[in-house]
């Protein structure tokens, strides 16, 4: 009896290990050209809340957004857009319910009366995405900028003038351009009724409600008549290929109002929706290949950062997609935070061989994908890549800047893959995978490895240290992980690219791919002398018995003077370990 029962726990324990992740929650977005995603043809500056929605949450939260352009509750329903929501909705999911704008509409295709038909379409919406266990969030209508006297003939130009855009009925508005009214410091009101059903079906059905025309006549009044203009689409002509004849719009935002808009719904969600407030996230800049951010580019965002921002970080999200550009962040950028979603890749692929625009090699510190500078640069799941192949050096990341640390990254390449280019400056990697042949560890800084996958995808070297002399530690791997692609099986820990080279393995699971002697000294018998290779209990197949390694290498008895917070303390306490990528207190 007592072995069935350790054998029941033993397969309990085996497949709890394999439990499958939790499913990501889906948030439906159904509404109008208010939160629709937009085209991104001819640098179109123009976005809905809902476009930039997905930069606000963890990736635990997938946004699926089918708002679309002019529709209405009515439209929406009566072209199978609701029906394919509904196709696709999972239990758990949300739906953000926004309509109104394109509900005043007079055409018939589009009307629906508050009272009757507008709310009964919200309650078909709640009701049957309740029925698919789907959870509905009902939100009323953003403001239209329109400062003034209310009369009839302004409201009514004002909702015509919503559809004065490319390819939805030009026709019907052509006559509907009212003067503009005498600016005064308050909006008029040109939803009415429609700002109420929302709020009634919410009540009625107990039913989540934001309310969103609040949030946005404040914001719209305290900005005021002229500078308010700077979240909608007022867009001088012959400045955006898309509006080649510019646009004055007081109903669509662009980036930077939608991302304004979407990063204070956000928080009023976490508050009408608690369940969703643990996935709420906050970031200076998005980066996003899909228009979803402040940015396309990783290089856009890092210039948008102030110069010398002191003692607070600047957080920058780079959205999955690959980034094909030469970044540099430079040295007045500091105190940088760059966060990648899963899949977000920074690549280019020069090499040191590759003619510059003067004809002469670059070399291999001008092939490096990634320049960093700036001083408490932080990285946390991001791929860097240098995807010029086996052609020599080429560098993926090239670090020249104190208190660099690295989370959960990974470094591709094949030749000098990590170049950790500055002297008397720390860096810490964790949780990282860095690849590559020869050399594909290398430089001045002293540099600690915590937990890292480190593998070879060639005979050669892991590292090339240049520590200079009265360096106190260069390279030091703590529980590490050594690897290698199938038949490489000549592989040295390390050689000394300048003579006081120091390389360190601590605890340290190596592959058979490291040979038994471990270390090389670079074709130089007087480097043996300078250089310190040395480990500390390490394991696996490429731990070979000390007398097999060169006599020059050392084994360790104890970590005194190798503690990790030790190695990168320097003069400013600087513990990574312990304090994550919080800032130091320090006069710059």
């Amino acid at each position: 009896m007592k072995s069935r029962l350790l054998l029941c726990l033993g397969l309990f324990l085996l497949l709890s290990a394999f439990k499958a992740d939790s499913p990501k929650i889906t948030i439906f977005m159904i509404g109008d050209s208010t939160m629709a995603n937009k085209s991104l043809k001819g640098d179109n500056p123009e976005r809905g809340w809902g476009h930039v929605l997905g930069g606000f949450f963890s990736e635990d939260i997938v946004v699926d957004n089918h708002a679309v352009n002019g529709r209405s509750s009515k439209s929406f329903i009566n072209e199978g857009r609701w029906e394919k929501v509904l196709s696709l909705m999972k239990k758990g999911d949300y739906v953000f319910i926004q309509f109104g704008h394109n509900d005043e509409k007079v055409n018939p295709d589009r009307h629906t009366d508050p009272g009757t038909t507008f709310d009964e379409n919200l309650r078909r919406f709640v009701n049957e995405a309740r029925a698919k266990g789907g959870i509905p969030v009902l939100f009323n209508s953003i403001v239209r900028r329109k400062f003034g006297m209310a009369d009839s003939t302004a409201i009514a130009g004002a909702i015509a003038q919503d559809d004065i855009r490319k390819g939805i009925n030009p026709d019907a508005v052509k006559e509907a351009q009212p003067a503009r009214p005498v600016y005064g410091d308050k909006l008029i009101d040109t939803h009415g009724a429609y700002l109420e059903s929302p709020r009634n079906v919410a009540r009625e059905l107990n039913v989540p409600f934001v309310d969103m025309n609040l949030m946005t006549k404040e914001l719209i009044e305290e900005l005021g008549p002229e500078e308010s203009k700077k979240l909608f689409m007022w867009i001088p002509a012959n400045t955006v290929p898309a509006l080649p004849k510019g646009r004055e719009d007081d109903t669509h935002l662009n980036v930077y109002g939608a991302r304004l808009l979407a990063g204070m719904v956000v928080d009023l969600i976490a508050e009408e929706v608690p369940a969703l407030k643990p996935y709420v996230r906050h970031y200076d800049f998005v980066v996003a290949k899909d228009g979803s951010g402040d940015f396309f580019t990783i290089q856009e965002a890092i210039n948008a950062v102030p110069d010398f921002r002191k003692n607070k970080r600047t957080t920058i999200l780079v959205r999955k997609g690959v980034y094909k550009e030469k970044l540099v962040v430079a040295e007045s950028k500091i105190n940088v935070s760059l966060i990648g979603e899963e899949g977000a890749v920074l690549t280019y692929d020069d090499f040191a061989n590759r003619p510059n625009r003067f004809g002469e090699n670059k070399g291999t510190s001008g092939s490096s994908t990634c320049y960093i500078y700036g001083p408490d640069f932080y990285a946390e799941n991001i791929t860097f890549e240098n995807s010029a192949g086996p052609v020599g050096q080429a560098v993926a990341c090239f670090v020249c800047a104190d208190r660099a640390f690295f989370k959960n990254c990974r470094f591709l390449g094949f030749q000098d893959t990590l170049y950790n280019y500055g002297k008397n400056q720390r860096n810490y990697f964790e949780d990282c995978y860095v690849e590559g042949t020869v050399d594909f560890i290398f430089g001045w800084s002293t540099v600690v490895f915590n937990r890292c996958h480190i593998h070879s995808k060639g005979n050669g070297y892991v590292t090339a240290p240049a520590t200079d002399r009265g360096v106190k530690h260069g390279y030091v791997f703590y529980d590490c992980k050594l690897t290698a692609d199938e038949g490489v099986n000549q592989v040295h820990l390390a050689r000394p690219w300048r003579p006081y080279g120091q390389s360190v393995y601590i605890r340290c699971e190596l592959g058979k791919h490291i040979l038994p002697e471990g270390w090389n000294n670079w074709g130089s018998k007087a480097n043996e002398k300078t250089a310190f290779f040395a480990e500390y209990q390490s394991t696996g197949e490429g731990a070979a018995d000390a007398k097999t390694r060169v006599s020059y290498a050392r084994q360790l008895k104890n970590l005194k003077g190798y503690e990790p917070n030790e190695v990168l303390a320097g003069e400013d306490g600087w513990n990574p370990m312990e304090e994550g990528n919080a800032l130091l207190t320090i006069k710059r």
